[in-house]
Parts: C-alpha cells; sequence; structure tokens
C-alpha cells in the first residue's frame, strides 16, 4: 500500500473531495478516470494533458503501469514518476483504476463493497476517502507522544531542609 506520508493522504483527500463536487468524470478517459484524476492531484496537469501524454501509447492505465520504464522519456512516464516518488506503487494505481485492493475494500462495509463498481464516481470517492483514512489511522498509530502527566515534586531530603534553616 502506498506510504503513510501527509502529501499521500493529502493527494486522495483532494482527489476525492474534487470528484465529489462534481469534477468532470469519466472512467474511459485517461485523464477523466479513477487514476487520472489522481494524476491531475499529484501533476497539477489538465485532464487534457494526461489524456495526451497517454495517448503517446497503446494501453489503459493498467497497460501503461505495466509497460512503465524510468528512462523512456515518455510523457506518461513522466507523470507516473511524479506518481511513484510522491509515495504509490504501480500496485496501488492499478488497483485504484479497478476499485481492487483487498486491505480498501475490506475497510469498506460489507453491503457497500459488494455493490462497488470501478466506473461510478461515488464509488470512486468512498475508496478514496477510506483509503486515506487507513492511510491516516497507519500514519497516526506510529506516532509516540511524550508523557505529559505532571510529575509529582522532589521530596526534600530533611538534613538539606534544616542545613538550609540554619543557615
Amino acid at each position: 500500500m502506498a506510504k503513510s506520508t501527509l502529501p499521500v493522504i493529502q493527494a486522495l483527500r483532494d482527489t476525492a473531495q474534487r470528484l465529489a463536487t462534481q469534477a468532470p468524470y469519466q472512467w474511459g478517459h485517461m485523464g477523466s478516470c479513477n487514476c487520472g484524476h489522481l494524476a491531475q492531484t499529484v501533476t497539477r496537469l489538465t485532464k487534457a494533458e494526461i489524456h495526451a501524454r497517454a495517448m503517446q501509447r497503446y494501453g489503459d492505465w493498467e497497460r501503461q503501469l505495466i509497460d512503465y520504464c524510468p528512462t523512456s522519456g515518455l510523457p506518461i512516464d513522466q507523470t507516473i514518476d511524479e506518481m511513484l516518488a510522491l509515495g504509490f506503487s504501480r500496485q496501488d494505481l492499478t488497483h485504484l483504476e479497478r476499485l481492487a485492493d483487498p486491505t480498501i475494500r475490506a475497510a469498506i462495509p460489507f453491503e457497500r463493497r459488494n455493490a462497488l463498481r470501478h466506473n461510478q464516481r461515488d464509488d470512486v470517492v468512498l475508496y478514496l476517502r477510506t483509503w486515506a483514512d487507513l492511510l491516516e489511522n497507519s500514519l497516526l498509530a506510529n506516532i509516540s507522544l511524550p508523557d505529559f502527566a505532571p510529575q509529582p515534586a522532589p521530596v526534600a531530603n530533611t538534613e538539606q531542609l534544616a542545613a538550609v534553616l540554619v543557615n
């Protein structure tokens, strides 16, 4: 699963929010599908720019991720590079396109999980938010805070007290 970092969590939440507020969604469009929307968030490219990059090589996001080569110089590989550099894996992105990560799906209530459709906006939003919640919980579980409980005042040694009072 993606790295539990604030930038990754924020990218997932921003993408979910944009989709929830009716950003153009089209599962069959490389810049407006599940991965396309996350790519928009991470790279700040438009849906048209992402789509144009992807069309320079054959295939959907799954095929692009299989054929990904960091040294190809292809613009879609540069887009994928940015997503990987932020903390996502190729498997994360493949799962996102089909809403298929078993850990994320298991965190979705049973009745909703079994009805998830990879090409439905509301289901994508639920998946992204659930994923962000899982990463956030993991991040928080690994943070140790110091003990802020007040410490009892040290009891003075009676001999030291006596010496102070005499002097």
